[in-house]
């Protein structure tokens, strides 16, 4: 059985993930890799649900 993990990050966390799986994908295709399994990350990662949470600073 997979366990599932929930990850909550910011919207800069959320695009610093972004743009470091699309270039580790360049980097792949630049040197003849598959990028199928990165493909797939980022798709999740952009179809994910944005939650709005609050946090109570002490």
């Amino acid at each position: 059985m997979r366990k599932k993990y929930h990850v909550y990050l910011t919207n800069e966390q959320r695009r610093i993930m972004l743009d470091s799986l699309i270039e580790k994908k360049n980097v792949l295709i630049r040197t003849g890799h598959y990028t199928d399994a990165i493909d797939e990350i980022i798709i999740k990662v952009m179809k994910a649900k944005i939650m709005r949470a609050r946090v109570k600073e002490r």
